[in-house]
């Protein structure tokens, strides 16, 4: 009997093709790879933060045994006046950086792509030197400063002088002290902002400026019709940032005050320092620590709103 190749025999199962087991150590090599960053943020992002909420729910001072008091430390901040006054600096700080180092790096920003940054030689040039002061430690930074606006001998004075200003007490003033570190705020942040939108208007195609200057359009027309709409995610990316950092505002008037004079500098993150590491209140400390988190959370949620908002409306 002949039997034809590829013919299958009556009574003989035919041969299967092998299965291709699927690699469990293939598929678990990516979650490898990602342990490491999971453990790290476990370890010291997730268990203080859970830990500070633990912590604000207890009167905790120092190595005493700690005592369970609920929502307390948290209704307590309502009637702290000098929590109060520190939220109040806090938020005038956060509105000057939202919203006049904003303005301000956009300005830059603009005038660089459109008049100086024209040559490849230069770019690389004042990208170094916008980002050269967030380089720079903020303790430096902070010294520099505080000679600069020194009441008798600082450059400032000196400079409001030869023009027949009278000098101004820039740190000590109750009234200057707020006004004097955003203005460093915005020295030092202002660099690193310009870039951001340095790279927003980098990424817009030079065919909508073409076709908007064929149309007719002028500087202003085009500025707000093209490129303002289409850098509505960096906006949106800075101010949120700016928002976030500003609520955690620490290092400048701590070096350059105190939060003095007067707790007229006095900022959440001083305040939150003070009672925790001063007074050793760990459970009222924690307790500030998650309102600042809170705020910072509501006013980014609130942001996304208006900007998702404003997007629908074109």
């Amino acid at each position: 009997m002949t039997i034809r190749t590829g013919t299958p025999v009556q009574g003989v199962p035919r041969a299967r093709p092998p299965v291709a087991r699927r690699s469990t150590r293939g598929s678990a090599t990516p979650y490898l790879f990602l342990l490491p960053f999971f453990v790290v943020y476990a370890c010291f992002l997730l268990y203080p933060v859970l830990s500070a909420l633990q912590t604000s729910m207890y009167e905790k001072s120092g190595f005493e045994a700690p005592s369970f008091v609920g929502l307390q430390n948290f209704v307590a901040l309502l009637s702290d006046a000098r929590f109060g006054r520190a939220l109040l600096n806090t938020t005038l700080y956060a509105c000057g950086t939202v919203f006049v180092l904003s303005p301000l790096a956009l300005l830059l920003a603009v005038t660089l792509q459109s008049f100086v940054l024209r040559s490849e030689r230069l770019r690389s040039f004042y990208r170094i030197a916008l980002f050269l002061p967030n380089v720079t430690s903020l303790v430096v930074i902070a010294i520099m400063f505080s000679f600069l606006l020194e009441p008798r001998f600082g450059m400032a004075n000196a400079v409001l002088g030869a023009i027949g200003v009278e000098p101004a007490n820039w740190l000590r003033s109750e009234a200057m002290v707020l006004p004097s570190i955003i203005m460093i705020a915005v020295w030092t942040y202002l660099g690193l902002n310009s870039l951001y939108f340095l790279a927003g208007l980098q990424g817009i195609p030079n065919e909508l400026y073409e076709a908007a200057a064929l149309d007719g359009a002028g500087r202003g027309t085009t500025f707000f019709r093209v490129t303002l709409p289409l850098l509505r995610p960096t906006i949106l990316f800075v101010a949120v940032q700016a928002t976030i950092f500003s609520f955690q505002i620490f290092e400048l008037p701590w070096l350059l005050t105190g939060g003095g004079p007067s707790d007229a500098a006095l900022t959440l993150g001083i305040y939150l320092y003070q009672v925790g590491f001063v007074q050793f209140d760990q459970g009222y400390a924690s307790a500030i620590g998650w309102v600042i988190a809170l705020i910072a959370l509501v006013l980014t949620g609130i942001q996304l709103f208006l900007f998702r908002a404003l997007a629908h409306d074109d």
